[in-house]
């Protein structure tokens, strides 16, 4: 389907160099998300329309709610509880002879993290990426292996699929997924993003099964029905869409992180402009009326 215009807003322009993972926190009516390069972690609070700086100086590229407190978070150093604040303490660095160089995470409904080791390097021979999970008690498994660029995760609203974006394999992958063990079995591939397309990134489901899929490099969220199949397009005025969260008091606001910082790379469609443009860096807002569904907190809990 064609392009399609929508109202939006844009809630806050802080020139976010790598925008990413928009989380709703029902409880306090606050949407949170970070900016990976510029190492800042934001708030925004939406009945008073009013956002800030939470932290900075902290790399964090994927994190969650935990319900002990505070959040988990992985970054390029490991996985990680964190406080919110000042505390910091370290889950895992690395998992068998691996290092813990993490991207996206999400948490599952019996409140496992997983999260996608991410080593992509277009220049020279890299190490494939894995699908890392770690159950309440803090310890960490890998769930899969075998990936170019992990990224964005997604359960579906029956809780018996997981979705799983790798961006430079252009593919989404499903899992069955069994909530009682948190273990994945029958991968396939989902969907196949076309060459002339952006790439996967941050994804979302909404209460009826669609899944949302951030394009970047092309200035676009998709929606995709249950079968895969492109439902709708939404334009951004930003190249780097990277993530999409649904949030609001009835969950049909859609908010969307974009990357200020120009990312070249094979992985670009022809022609895409790497040079000028408005790359993004903007947290962007709108409501189609589709409502969504809430993200699931973590529950890990380490021995002391």
């Amino acid at each position: 389907m064609g392009q399609e215009l929508n109202p939006m807003k844009v809630v806050a322009d802080y020139g976010d160099l790598c925008g990413e993972g928009p989380l709703w926190d029902a409880e306090s009516g606050s949407l949170y998300w970070t900016d990976i390069d510029g190492q800042k972690f934001y708030r925004y609070h939406q009945a008073s329309n009013t956002h800030k700086i939470v932290k900075q100086g902290l790399q964090i590229s994927g994190f969650c709610r935990n319900r002990p407190g505070g959040f988990v978070i992985a970054n390029s150093c490991g996985i990680w509880l964190w406080d919110g604040a000042d505390h910091l303490r370290l889950i895992a660095d690395q998992v068998g002879n691996s290092k813990c160089q993490m991207n996206d995470a999400i948490a599952d409904p019996e409140g496992r993290f997983f999260a996608g080791s991410n080593f992509y390097d277009p220049a020279h021979e890299y190490e494939s990426g894995k699908l890392i999970r770690v159950d309440t008690d803090g310890t960490v498994h890998v769930a899969d292996e075998g990936f170019k660029l992990p990224n964005g995760m997604a359960f579906s609203p029956d809780e018996k699929v997981m979705y799983f974006a790798d961006s430079a394999a252009r593919r989404i992958y499903a899992y069955d997924y069994n909530r009682r063990t948190g273990g994945l079995s029958h991968r396939r591939a989902w969907v196949q993003v076309p060459d002339d397309e952006g790439v996967p990134d941050g994804l979302a489901v909404d209460a009826a099964g669609y899944l949302w899929s951030a394009q970047w490099y092309g200035s676009s969220v998709v929606r995709y029905d249950p079968d895969g199949k492109v439902e709708r397009r939404i334009g951004f005025p930003a190249k780097q869409v990277s993530s999409v969260a649904f949030g609001g008091k009835d969950l049909t606001d859609i908010f969307v992180t974009s990357a200020g910082k120009s990312w070249p790379s094979p992985l670009m469609p022809r022609p895409y402009d790497a040079v000028s443009g408005n790359f993004g860096g903007q947290l962007f807002c709108l409501d189609l009326g589709i409502q969504g569904k809430l993200d699931f907190h973590a529950d890990i809990t380490l021995a002391r």
